[in-house]
């Protein structure tokens, strides 16, 4: 008689180890468990199940879940924030807060309610969204001053501009939750002026 050993992160039903997921993998992964269906779901069986993987591909890569949900909101910082500033500092100046404006309401708000929806049960998660917030306001106060606004009109409008980006993910009618490109260009041209 053989006994049948499971392999370690490896795709269900035994395939090769070149399948192996990454740690990248499971944070994407936790992401759009996260916007779909909240931090409730995050859960090592469901997501190994949705990924077609052994639950012992999360432990390769995870001490527990408490690591990797730390691990989770750090990648959600470097894809929401820490990556976009870069891209958008790699802009022509005149057009910075243009390209932001498009990128941050172009995309799907369902990732940014689930994580602030979090926040409200977790102070850690709270603490972390609120230190995102005021990098993020002060980058946009930044861009305005570049353009020659003083300092407190530039945080004034950046916090505005912030508040009208987060108040876009709780409206409920589809019909109100996007604007043209076009528009979306002039209220930069507004704000820079």
């Amino acid at each position: 008689m053989t006994l049948g050993l499971a392999r370690v992160n490896t795709l269900v039903y035994g395939s090769a180890m070149t399948d192996r997921l990454t740690r990248s993998d499971w944070l994407q992964q936790g992401l759009r468990t996260l916007a779909a269906e909240g931090p409730n779901a995050l859960k090592v069986g469901a997501m190994a199940a949705k990924l077609k993987v052994s639950r012992g591909s999360f432990y390769w890569h995870f001490r527990d879940i408490a690591d990797f949900r730390a691990q989770l909101l750090r990648s959600w910082q470097e894809s929401t924030t820490d990556q976009v500033i870069r891209e958008i500092a790699g802009k022509a100046e005149p057009d910075r807060l243009k390209h932001l404006l498009k990128r941050a309401f172009v995309a799907e708000p369902g990732l940014d309610r689930a994580i602030r929806s979090w926040g409200a049960q977790d102070r850690t998660v709270a603490a972390l969204v609120a230190a995102a917030d005021a990098e993020r306001i002060a980058y946009i106060a930044t861009m305005l001053a570049a353009v020659g606004m003083d300092g407190r009109r530039a945080r004034d409008r950046a916090a505005f501009l912030y508040w009208a980006y987060l108040g876009r993910a709780v409206v409920m009618d589809p019909g109100h939750a996007s604007i043209p490109v076009s528009a979306l260009e002039d209220i930069g041209t507004l704000f820079e002026s």
